[in-house]
């Protein structure tokens, strides 16, 4: 783990380099400034995890830090480091993970590092969460997630021909002639996928997909024949919408 000491004492700076090459195995490469825009440079280039960063310096005050990275993403932990505990309500408010009164105790030294090293984790785990989460929108786009027995099968859109309801289940009529039995309402799956344009239910027990209709047929009221040749039927409230739907798209 790569760390970045700022401060304008280069005595200070050795102290604690010293401290934390002593008792921390976990940090490999110890960075210096002298000064906060110096260190704003290094941590923008180097990227470090963790900031011993000094409140009283000249020119700059280690507070005003934020103000550098207004807009950007903070995917440093900061640890400030001061002879004056007055600082440290506003060091607090500034999100520091810790704050260090001079001289540096090593076992708070370590208790700080301890606590900026488990946010860092926190934070590792929640940016791949959000990144799994953002491909699973993605894919969710053009699939649809059935829980069967042995897992998850991720079936695309344009693999399914229906969707039958069987009691509290659904029964999910592929392509491919296979049938998937899901333990999800077939309103379920209907609420899921009510912006998809393709699928319609033209009855209270089906949700079919309108890409594998063969033919209409006036049979007992007026029946959908499916590519499997499977025959769904349109519910006598459905009757004039669905036709309307019909003519209006496909003459």
């Amino acid at each position: 783990m790569k760390v970045l000491i700022v401060d304008d004492e280069n005595r200070a700076r050795r102290v604690l380099s010293t401290i934390i090459s002593d008792t921390r195995d976990d940090i490999t490469q110890i960075l210096e400034a002298s000064n906060l825009i110096e260190a704003v440079k290094i941590i923008k280039s180097q990227k470090p995890k963790i900031v011993f960063l000094d409140v009283e310096m000249p020119q700059h005050s280690g507070l005003e830090i934020l103000e550098f990275f207004k807009g950007e993403v903070i995917d440093f932990q900061i640890i400030f480091t001061t002879a004056y505990g007055q600082y440290a309500i506003e060091a607090f408010r500034l999100s520091a993970v810790d704050y260090l009164l001079k001289p540096i105790d090593e076992d708070e030294l370590n208790k700080a590092v301890n606590k900026a090293t488990k946010a860092i984790t926190e934070e590792n785990i929640t940016h791949k969460l959000e990144n799994l989460e953002k491909a699973f929108q993605q894919l969710s786009l053009n699939k649809i997630a059935l829980e069967v027995p042995k897992g998850i099968i991720f079936a695309s859109h344009d693999d399914i021909l229906f969707f039958e309801a069987d009691g509290v289940y659904t029964k999910v009529h592929l392509a491919d002639g296979k049938s998937e039995l899901i333990c999800k309402t077939l309103k379920h799956f209907a609420d899921q996928l009510s912006d998809k344009p393709l699928f319609y239910k033209p009855h209270r027990s089906y949700l079919i997909n309108l890409k594998f209709m063969n033919e209409v047929v006036k049979k007992d009221g007026l029946q959908v024949i499916m590519k499997n040749n499977k025959s769904i039927p349109i519910a006598r409230d459905r009757k004039e919408e669905f036709m309307k739907m019909v003519n209006r798209v496909f003459n």
